[in-house]
């Protein structure tokens, strides 16, 4: 049975059995506790945690999921994997442990033809918790698998919680015998490689408390709710429904695995270190395709140093195994075909997905080459310094510059007979993330815990925004923050965080900025809100300064926003919406947003791109922006199921994570997407917009920077002026100021190549005299002194050489000339083979030189350079020259 046969008949029985079938979240976790999702029940949490109400009572998905903590074990071992489909079916308080466990047995066991995976019931054996009586009774009595087939186990391996305070419970493992060819018998608590678990049922029914590990925590009670959350491994499943020995061999990599053996002439099975790495190839190279579908762009922090790092491995992994050039367009076609059965969307956005895929492995290659200069030099000072051991900074720059993974570092350096700093490297990339998490935390949540958030939501519900047809409302105080800690009341200058029921303030989302304003009390009391946050779903945070008074839970209350400042951000947004598409237009659906920034008067907004937008390109689309302005188009808003805004073709921002219902902004018959952001109501508004430019921000990825309104007419009046001054200063026309600057420039050039060429003659026409005047030390011939100020270090050493070149070959010379360039002596000696015969190396003689004038020189015996910091000190270089010229001779 293949895998998207597995997925279908997954979400067709439960869908039967009053399940809504919820799509796959994204990849790009909403979680600030996540870069990425990595369990099934992950899109669910807020529903268990009670930080949002389910829409519905029960629910089926297939979870796309990527795990990367083992990631050095993949290919190693039959199960570890960095993707993986996690097929689960929940309930909200409506059937519990007997439900769960008939739904399980029913889909295992029936027949293909029924609909079900057709497993033989005797093969299966089952693990329930060590106290959970009801769990064994309802698998023996009312199942009927035998009690010797039924195991129970302790916390660590069978009981559950999200290792916070908050729901737990029991778990049930249902495990495939895989027969005596894996290992000896004993069910899955002797070996779990013959018993490998398929499907976790988890039992949510108590509430536990604060503590450490899998075990060390309290139960503190029954929850008023009973949940039901599972999870099948799809990959597991197909493993055992394909008859294969690991999750490599399933249908979905098994086909990626023959293929980057065709493009390096290994086969698969041959030895056991190929094979690894051809399993590496196979499942990064999918995991790759998974991530980029999903909006994740190559980058050296967060996901986009998993997706670096994961493409990197497959691309050196494929390099060990024989490939020399480019690779990934072939893996990846493979990997778009099959896992586009599941997911169409990859087929759709195939062309955005290879245009990154292969920018990241173009730089790769090329970084390859540079890196492995660096890591050499690295390697030489190492052993220059008698270690054999590479410092941890050297492997973090080779990491943070050169994108090189670690697991690269520690092979080239073993190569070299070293050893690498891993406890320095990553201790200086925990420094690292620990500082972007951090950052990431404190702009969301100002330091505070969730929880305080999560207790306004419970004791208040959720804020009402009213701000898409409201600039101001009444309200009231329902939640207040002083130092990320509730409070019933604040006092003139304490920084607070404000939760009202109903707000105008739009919290930054989306790309656009938050509103700023004010709220005022009816007592008199007045905060200054400078910034507005949604830390956890449906709670808008003010944050802010109480400038006058004392604020109050329970207070009524009059929220402005600055509207000056909400209608150029709206300005801002809009145009972003029109820029998007006119890039699409113009470059093709590649070019899909990677990102925005939505400001007063201005925005930014990242894009896929292979390779820079020429300047044509981008005055075409400033021209079909402001074309769309001036047809004065309507703006509107409305909500809809995600389905219909699919059929009307609206456009997604990768990323981000969407409900059920959703919001679409509409611009006339030009443009159509997902936005929750505010917006002018008509194109008109917007006045003008002029783009800046555009620049490469990461690998594949462009940013525009543009403004809007007032301050793109600002910019252009600026400009205008620069060009006027121009005109007047050439006397000539506007449209002549490229060619005539031009001109100017290349005259100049040449300019100043002639003055060059009149200085370096004069220099070299002192060569004779220097060479006539030279004295005799003791049967050497010592031409020194000070040459003209500002001679340039190429026309001293010609002119020294010079010198050196007018004294007979068969007299020992040394020539010493000095000069001073913008305030700093510079020196250059030379000798001639007869006065390094006496042992004078002009390495030693400029060496002494340059410490007279305070600073340092070296270089061949023959000719050498040296400078220092004290002008003054020009006539002690040339004694300490001479003196040395004496000693020698």
């Amino acid at each position: 049975m293949e895998s998207a046969e597995i997925r279908r008949r997954w979400l067709s029985f439960f869908e039967k059995r009053g399940h809504t079938v919820v799509p796959s979240a994204s990849l790009i976790a909403d979680d600030p506790t996540l870069l990425l999702v990595n369990a099934g029940m992950v899109p669910f949490k807020p529903y268990f945690l009670g930080e949002a109400t389910p829409p519905y009572p029960r629910a089926v998905s297939v979870q796309k999921c990527v795990r990367t903590p083992d990631i050095e074990e993949v290919g190693k071992t039959t199960r570890h994997g960095t993707f993986f489909q996690m097929c689960g079916n929940f309930s909200f308080g409506d059937y519990f442990k007997e439900g769960a466990i008939r739904y399980a047995w029913e889909l295992l066991t029936s027949a293909v033809a029924d609909g079900g995976y057709g497993l033989d019931p005797e093969r299966l054996w089952i693990t329930v918790y060590e106290q959970d009586d009801e769990a064994e009774r309802i698998w023996r009595d009312e199942i009927g698998v035998p009690a010797e087939r039924i195991q129970r186990l302790g916390m660590g391996p069978n009981f559950w919680s999200m290792g916070v305070p908050g729901p737990c419970g029991p778990c049930s493992e249902i495990n495939y015998d895989r027969g005596p060819a894996f290992g000896p018998e004993g069910g899955p608590a002797v070996n779990d490689e013959r018993y490998v678990e398929i499907w976790n049922l988890v039992f949510m029914q108590y509430e536990r408390g604060p503590g450490e590990g899998k075990e060390d925590f309290p139960i503190l009670g029954d929850l008023p709710a009973q949940n039901i959350d599972t999870g099948l491994g799809l990959e597991r499943l197909a493993m055992i429904l394909q008859g294969v020995h690991n999750m490599y061999e399933t249908d979905t990599l098994r086909v990626v695995i023959d293929r980057a053996g065709e493009l390096t002439g290994v086969r698969y099975g041959a030895a056991e270190d190929s094979d690894v790495a051809l399993r590496v190839v196979a499942d990064h190279l999918r995991t790759s395709a998974m991530l980029i579908g999903d909006g994740v762009t190559p980058g050296n922090e967060g996901r986009g140093y998993v997706l670096r790092r994961i493409m990197r491995r497959a691309i050196r992994n494929m390099r060990i195994l024989g490939a020399e050039g480019p690779v990934v367009a072939e893996l990846l076609d493979v990997v778009l075909k099959t896992m586009g059965q599941q997911y169409p969307e990859l087929l759709t956005d195939r062309k955005r997905i290879e245009t990154v895929a292969l920018a990241e492995e173009a730089a790769f290659l090329k970084t390859l080459r540079a890196g492995t200069n660096i890591l050499d030099t690295a390697v030489t000072e190492t052993r220059a310094a008698g270690s054999t051991v590479l410092p941890g900074d050297k492997a973090f720059l080779l990491h943070d510059t050169w994108g090189f993974p670690i697991d690269l570092t520690l092979e080239m350096a073993a190569e070299q007979g070293l050893t690498v700093d891993e406890s320095g490297f990553r201790r200086l990339m925990k420094e690292q993330r620990d500082r972007a998490k951090a950052d990431a935390r404190a702009k969301k949540t100002g330091h505070a815990d969730l929880s305080a958030y999560r207790q306004v939501a419970d004791a208040a519900g959720v804020s009402e925004f009213i701000g898409y047809t409201l600039t101001s409302g009444e309200a009231t105080v329902v939640g207040l923050l002083v130092d990320g800690v509730s409070s019933p009341a604040a006092v003139e200058g304490d920084e607070v965080e404000v939760v009202l029921d109903r707000t105008p303030f739009y919290a930054e989302g989306g790309g656009q900025l938050a509103d700023s304003g004010r709220i005022r009390l009816d007592s008199g009391a007045v905060v200054e809100v400078r910034d507005v946050q949604q830390p956890v779903p449906g709670v808008i945070v003010h944050k802010g300064v109480v400038q006058v008074g004392e604020v109050t839970v329970g207070s009524a209350a009059h929220s402005t926003i600055d509207t000056a400042r909400r209608r150029a951000i709206a300005r801002a947004h809009s145009a972003t919406h029109l820029t998007h598409q006119a890039l699409r237009d113009a470059l093709g659906p590649t070019a899909a947003q990677a990102g925005s920034e939505n400001s007063p008067g201005r925005f930014r907004f990242d894009f896929g791109s292979p390779t820079a937008v020429p300047g044509t390109v981008l005055a075409d689309v400033e021209q079909k922006i402001n074309e769309v302005l001036a047809r004065e188009l309507d703006v509107t808003a409305e909500v809809m199921s995600m389905d219909e805004a699919r059929k009307q073709g609206a456009i997604a921002e990768f990323g981000e994570k969407y409900g059920d219902r959703v919001r679409v902004v509409t611009i006339g018959d030009y443009s159509k997407e997902l936005c929750g952001g505010t917006h002018v109501h008509n194109t008109a508004q917007l006045g003008l917009v002029k783009l800046l430019g555009e620049s490469s921000i990461g690998s594949g990825v462009r940013r525009v920077e543009a403004l809007v309104g007032t301050d793109a007419y600002r910019f252009l009046a600026r400009e205008h002026t620069v060009v006027s001054q121009l005109t007047e200063l050439v006397k000539g026309r506007p449209e002549e100021l490229p060619e005539r600057i031009a001109g100017m420039l290349g005259r100049l050039r040449e300019a100043e190549k002639e003055i060059e060429r009149f200085r370096a003659e004069k220099v070299l026409a002192a060569a004779g005299g220097l060479a006539a005047d030279a004295r005799d030390i003791g049967g050497v011939a010592l031409a020194s002194g000070r040459v003209p100020d500002g001679t340039s270090a190429d026309d001293l050493r010609r002119l020294v050489l010079d010198v050196r070149g007018r004294i007979p070959g068969d007299r020992p010379a040394v020539v010493a000339l000095f000069t001073v360039v913008s305030g700093r002596p510079l020196t250059v000696v030379a000798t001639n083979d007869a006065a390094r015969e006496r042992g004078l190396k002009a390495g030693d003689l400029v060496r002494a030189a340059a410490k007279a004038l305070g600073g340092g020189g070296g270089g061949k015996p023959d000719v050498a350079q040296g400078g220092g910091q004290n002008p003054e000190a020009v006539a002690d270089a040339l004694a300490a020259v001479e003196r040395l010229v004496a000693e020698a001779a």
